[in-house]
């Protein structure tokens, strides 16, 4: 058996285990794991805030965690503070997830995208692995912020995926990991804390047109990983400025929170 085929095979089976399902080994996982807590214990102090938002659907729950992105390492260090009780199941480029690299990531829960396009493979399996009970761990910006010239994008995604697997979505965002290495400059050491929002059901947004429901949940998302990264109420976080190309729904929520009153024209203001 090749590589890819190996690989292949990660890709689809369970991470934990789920009766009735095969699942992969997690000893080489538990290893990597230990390693990884040393390193990122001793050299930047990594700890979580709201961890219980996320811990809430450990027994046979699935949710769908979203975050800003800012280095490669944000994926580390998910997966440091949600194991071992969990395992995410990170969408990652499908350039990566090639041969025995995508074999090795497979097994520790990354699964392909295809970049710029509907990867419909990889929505469905962000969708079994949710109705599995897994969580799926994504970033809807695509690619790092502050790397390049690119403008960033706000991808929908992670609110298909919501709704098709009928998952919640849980924001969060990473302290301290965009100055561990900044182009130029020497590596740091911070304290990086992961920090995990209250979980986001689609049902709460209903009262939004569907021809823009799906755009404004992600956007609204978003939103609350952007505020948690910036330590400000979500109503001051300036989404026009994030993401200059996409539309932007503060008119439509305003300072609006699940369980609040539906708020007032909401059907104007979403261009229904």
């Amino acid at each position: 058996m090749g590589w890819q085929e190996r690989a292949e095979r990660a890709w689809d089976r369970a991470q934990m285990p789920v009766e009735g399902k095969e699942h992969n080994p997690h000893a080489m996982g538990n290893v990597v794991w230990a390693v990884l807590w040393v390193v990122t214990k001793v050299c930047f102090r990594v700890s979580a805030r709201g961890l219980d938002h996320v811990r809430a659907f450990k027994d046979g729950k699935g949710a769908i965690i979203v975050c800003d992105h800012v280095s490669y390492s944000d994926p580390v260090f998910h997966y440091v503070v949600l194991r071992t009780q969990q395992w995410p199941r990170f969408m990652a480029k499908g350039d990566m997830m090639s041969g025995f690299f995508g074999w090795f990531l497979g097994m520790h829960g990354a699964f392909p995208v295809a970049r710029d396009s509907a990867d419909l493979s990889a929505i469905k399996r962000a969708v079994k692995y949710l109705k599995d009970g897994e969580l799926v761990a994504l970033f809807p910006e695509g690619t790092r912020r502050g790397k390049g010239n690119v403008k960033l994008r706000l991808h929908a995604g992670a609110a298909l995926i919501a709704r098709m697997g009928k998952a919640p979505i849980i924001p969060s965002t990473v302290h301290g990991a965009e100055i561990i290495k900044r182009k130029g400059e020497r590596l740091r050491f911070p304290k990086v804390v992961v920090e995990y929002g209250e979980p986001l059901y689609l049902k709460d947004f209903e009262w939004i047109p569907k021809v823009k429901r799906m755009d404004a949940f992600s956007w609204y998302a978003m939103r609350e990983c952007f505020a948690m990264r910036q330590g400000v109420p979500a109503v001051d976080v300036d989404m026009t400025a994030l993401f200059e190309e996409d539309e932007d729904f503060s008119g439509l929520f305003g300072d609006w929170k699940p369980g609040d009153a539906v708020p007032a024209n909401d059907g104007e203001k979403a261009g229904a």
